[in-house]
Formats: structure tokens, sequence, C-alpha cells
């Protein structure tokens, strides 16, 4: 088909904004923040202006754009900014067909020399850094939040959007298929706007693994493999229902005020100094559990535990919301027995975490929750694949 080679004069600014607009209705909020943040701070103060086709030809002038960001931003950042620029250039060139091609094909990003190591925290460091959130003033909620980022590997916004119709009490297990999502500073669940509604919304039927959703459907997991069950173990779990007992609000894991968390907020008030450590005048007041240990790296920890463990991998992606690779995706299932395995590593970690408290410790913890005195022995536990004889904690 014959096209006006004048169309490749269009300026990159005017083609962009045309694409975004044609594209963002069936995006997600936060895809659709996070491409006008890009498109603002990123793309259109270098590109605004420029005709598509000069851009398809100075290759050299999208070498030094990259070079430039890779001196101000971390190679996962210039990564993200390129793929949208890619994409947009994509477009111009396989479906508008106003470019020959893709300038950005062939392009490599980052020096590939440097990845960041991701921190890993044992049992005891939760439970410690929960008790000093429960000290600053957070309570049961702050405590049960930290217990669930280690013992489920959900992520953030998982956790924090859990409403009580998502909690199964007789299997005790939470149902994660609608998170917590922020964008440009206001919290959405399912799709919706949580302050319109009072945090409440409709109540999505169970969908099995697997299942295709509809497309037009806002606020969903990240992938399909990501709407799931995730089963608590039997300690976090009288956690969690003392925590739904406790209070009227419609999300289960919220602010003493019964609003919906906000990340940046707990993050800078109150994770980081947990784990950072704070100082008071010359002495450091509560030392550092894991310095720059981040909510997510929960979730790290949470696959590593269940790896030392010898949980097998369908298992492991299952309860991640992860789905399998290649053949695996046909071939492997997830059976009861694994997910009995997967409770009882937990549960096993757990009360080793107890264990593993100073004297002082134990005693604070068994003064906040009474019940804590009554814990089992890890060797009592119902075919356990391996006995660990470890006491009652509390006792001692």
């Amino acid at each position: 088909m014959w096209r006006d080679p004048r169309e490749g004069e269009k300026p990159f600014d005017v083609f962009a904004e045309e694409w975004f607009a044609a594209v963002s209705p069936r995006l997600e909020p936060t895809t659709v923040a996070k491409y006008r943040s890009y498109l603002d701070n990123q793309l259109l103060p270098k590109w605004s202006g420029w005709p598509m086709v000069v851009i398809y030809h100075d290759y050299e002038e999208i070498e030094k754009w990259l070079s430039q960001l890779d001196e101000n931003y971390a190679d996962s950042s210039v990564s993200s900014y390129f793929a949208l620029f890619s994409t947009i250039m994509g477009v111009a060139s396989d479906r508008a067909k106003i470019i020959p091609g893709n300038p950005c094909r062939g392009v490599r990003i980052g020096s590939g020399e440097y990845e960041e190591e991701r921190l890993v925290a044992s049992p005891v460091q939760i439970l410690r850094a929960a008790m000093r959130l429960y000290e600053r003033g957070l309570g049961l909620g702050g405590f049960t939040l930290c217990l669930l980022d280690g013992y489920t590997g959900a992520r953030w916004g998982e956790l924090v959007g859990q409403q009580r119709h998502e909690y199964d009490p007789e299997r005790r297990r939470i149902r994660i298929c609608a998170p917590l999502k922020e964008v440009s500073g206001k919290v959405f669940k399912g799709g919706s706007l949580a302050a319109q509604s009072g945090g409440a919304t409709s109540h999505p039927s169970p969908v099995r693994p697997g299942r295709r959703r509809s497309k037009g459907k806002k606020g969903r997991t990240k992938t399909p493999a990501g709407t799931r069950w995730v089963d608590l173990p039997p300690s976090i779990a009288v956690f969690y229902e003392e925590l739904m007992d406790s209070h009227p609000h419609p999300f289960v894991l919220c602010t003493p005020e019964g609003k919906p968390w906000r990340r940046s907020n707990f993050r800078n008030r109150h994770w980081r100094p947990v784990w950072d450590g704070t100082e008071g005048g010359d002495r450091q007041v509560a030392p550092a559990i894991l310095p720059e240990f981040t909510f997510h790296e929960g979730r790290h920890s949470h696959a590593t535990w269940l790896i030392e463990d010898g949980i097998p991998e369908v298992a492991r992606r299952a309860r991640l919301g992860q789905k399998m690779k290649g053949m695996a995706r046909v071939y492997d299932h997830i059976t009861p027995e694994m997910e009995r395995a997967v409770i009882q590593a937990l549960e096993r970690r757990w009360l080793a975490s107890l264990n593993a408290l100073r004297p002082t410790e134990r005693t604070k913890l068994g003064e906040w929750f009474p019940h804590l005195r009554k814990t089992r022995p890890v060797g009592e536990l119902e075919s356990a694949p391996r006995t660990v004889s470890i006491s009652s904690p509390l006792h001692k």
C-alpha cells in the first residue's frame, strides 16, 4: 500500500500522543500513569519536535541519548524507558508504516556487568521486624502484615488489598484476585477508587488457575497465574483472624485509622526505621536487623525458604503466582501433598523463629499474645516429613 513519504515528517510528540490516547483505555491505570511519566520526563524532553523519519536515520543520536540515561538511571529504569520508545517507533514502522523500520532493533541496553543482589531475611529477622512494627504503634496490624510478607510471598498490593470476603476461614487461606493499586496518589481496588466506595468492592467469583479472564476487567492481578489462593500456616492464620476480629474496616491490613496503606508512607515511616535501625543522640536506640531490606524482598525470602525446605518448583511457583516455563507448564501439577508440605515447612520455621528469640523477647511476645504460651513443639506437627525437636519456646 502506497504511503505519502511526507507522513514520516510527523513530529515524535504528535505521533506518541496519538498512540497513547488510542491505547490508554485498555491499559491498567498503573500502566497509564507509568507511560505518562516516561513520556513527560524521559521521551518528550528529548524527542519532542523531531520528525519520525529523522529519528529513524539518526541511530547515533539514539545511542547518545541512551548513554545520557545510563549516567543518571539504573539499568532497569533505562530498559523501561527505552522499551516504551521502541514500542512507539515499532508502531510507526510496522503498523502506521510512516518510517521504513524500527531504529531500536538490535540496540543493546546496559552493560550486563552489574546485577543487584537480593537480600534474604531469616524467619527470626522477620519476627523481630514484626515486633518492632507492633511497638511503633501499628499493633497487631503491623505485626501481621510483616509476618504475611515473609510467610506468603505475596506482593505489597496483594496483601494490603485484602478484604474480609477474600478470606476462607475453613481452609485458612486468602484469595488474591484484585490487588490494591496506587495511581497518582489515589488508591484503587478492583478497578474502582477505594475512597469512593469506602473500600468495598464487588465479590469476584473464584477463578480456577489457567482459566481465561475478561481482558476488559480492570484491577486484576499482574498475570492470570497471579489469581490464586494462598494457604496460611496455622500459627500465622491465628494472628490474621485476630486482626479481622479487632476492627470493622473492610481492608484487613489497614492503617490504625482504618484506611488503605500507601506504600511510600509505610516504607518511609515504619519499614525503613525497623530494618535499618534508629539512632537517638550519641547512641543507636534500635540496632539494624537487615539494612536496606525491602518489602518485596520478603517475597524473595519466602521463595528461598521453600527451596531450602525442598519444596518442588511447581508448588513454589503456584504459591507465588507464577506459571511454569516450557513443557513443565503442561505436565507439572501441584498436589494436596505438596500444599501440605509447604504449610508444614513454614510452620516449622515459625516455631524455630520463636525458639531463636532472646528470653526477654519471648516474654514480651507472650504478654502481647497469650495464646503463644501453648505453642506446640515442631515434632508434634501431624504428618511432618521430618521431625525437629523444639520445645515450646515461650515456656522457657
